[in-house]
Order: C-alpha cells, then sequence, then structure tokens
C-alpha cells in the first residue's frame, strides 16, 4: 500500500509520517517511510539541485522532478511494495500538479504526461493533504530552500491547486487541518489509515 503526504511548507508532513510510521509498525505492520525529492543516490543530486542554488526554467525543474519520480519508484516504492510493505512517501505527483501547474503555470497537458510516464501508472492508495493557511505554512517551516523563498502569490496558488486536487479526488486525497494540535492530526490519520488498511470492520 502507498499512502502519501501532501501540503504546502511548513505543514508538518515530515512529523506526521514519523508518528504514523511508528504507529503502523506497533500494528506489526512493515513500513518504509521516504521522500521526494530525494530518496534515492540520484534523488540526493538531484535534490541538492531543485532546492539550493539558482531556480532553473520551470520546463526544465519539471523534468528534473520527474528525473528523481521515476528513480525513486523503480528504485525504492515498487520494489517495497512488492515485498509488502506500506510506503509512506513525504511527496508524490499531486505535488508536481500544485507546483508545477498551480505554482509555475506550466500546461496540464505536459505535467499530467511526465507525471504518468515518471510513475509508471503507479497511483498512491491513500494521500493526506495537510492543508494550513499559506502564512502560518511559511512562520513554521524549518528549512528555508528556494521554495520558501517564493512570493507569497506564488503558495497561494500552490494550496489552491492542492485543495483542487482533494475536490476532484475526495475518495482519494484527505483533506486535515493541520493548524490542530499535532497530536490530533495524528489521531485523525491514524483512524483514516486504520479504516483503509483493515476496512470497516476495525
Amino acid at each position: 500500500m502507498l499512502i502519501t503526504f501532501e501540503g504546502g511548507e511548513g505543514s508538518g508532513k515530515s512529523t506526521q509520517i514519523r508518528l504514523l510510521e511508528k504507529y503502523l509498525a506497533g500494528l506489526g505492520k512493515k513500513v518504509l517511510s521516504t521522500a521526494e525529492p530525494g530518496g534515492t543516490e540520484l534523488g540526493y543530486q538531484l535534490r541538492k539541485i531543485l532546492l539550493t542554488g539558482e531556480k532553473p526554467d520551470p520546463l526544465a525543474e519539471l523534468l528534473l522532478f520527474a528525473a528523481d519520480r521515476a528513480e525513486h519508484v523503480a528504485k525504492v516504492i515498487k520494489p517495497a511494495l512488492e515485498k509488502g510493505r506500506i510506503v509512506l512517501s513525504d511527496r508524490y505527483f499531486d505535488s508536481t500538479v500544485a507546483y508545477q501547474i498551480g505554482g509555475r503555470g506550466l500546461s496540464v497537458k505536459t505535467v499530467e504526461f511526465l507525471n504518468q510516464l515518471a510513475s509508471g501508472g503507479l497511483k498512491p492508495d491513500l494521500t493526506f493533504l495537510l492543508d494550513l493557511p499559506v502564512e502560518e505554512g511559511l512562520k513554521r517551516a524549518l528549512v528555508e530552500t528556494k521554495f520558501e523563498r517564493e512570493e507569497l502569490s506564488f503558495h497561494q496558488r500552490v494550496r489552491k491547486m492542492f485543495l483542487k486536487i482533494a475536490a476532484q479526488d475526495p475518495k482519494r486525497v484527505k483533506v486535515i487541518d493541520s493548524t490542530a494540535p499535532v497530536t490530533e492530526v495524528q489521531e485523525e490519520i491514524q483512524k483514516l489509515c486504520k479504516a483503509k488498511i483493515f476496512g470497516k470492520r476495525s
């Protein structure tokens, strides 16, 4: 099972993934936590390019994210799924839609084509969108990358696109109020995860 976490800067994804991994391990599940960009040797190199230094051309940036995802899916996600593990990923293709279409204004057709190609058609079973006001998220962000340095309007467009994705696919994408206390956010995530993994009987 592939479970992805999405959201803007400072939404608390890494914290919630860490807590969920511990919870699922306590239930006897084999879990692998990973992240995009990164997760592979090539991915870490691409992460440095994507998150630091000069901002590349929007299309070049998209292609770098696609390269990272292709390697990530082939070398990390698919092998783990084949071994029966639950994979928790900090970002996946919804981030590309939100940032590259919503934020950068690239064409839907181009982004969707590259998402499909890079992911090999692998779609998450469940996605948590950790949502909070842009201003609060930027204040919370622990590490500043070039994305945090974007104009406020960029982040607002990204958030709007994330919410649009959730509205279009509510069965898969669950919107979680990330302004709530960490424990409350985690309780909601655990409840939804348990229902997805074990069914309504749990």
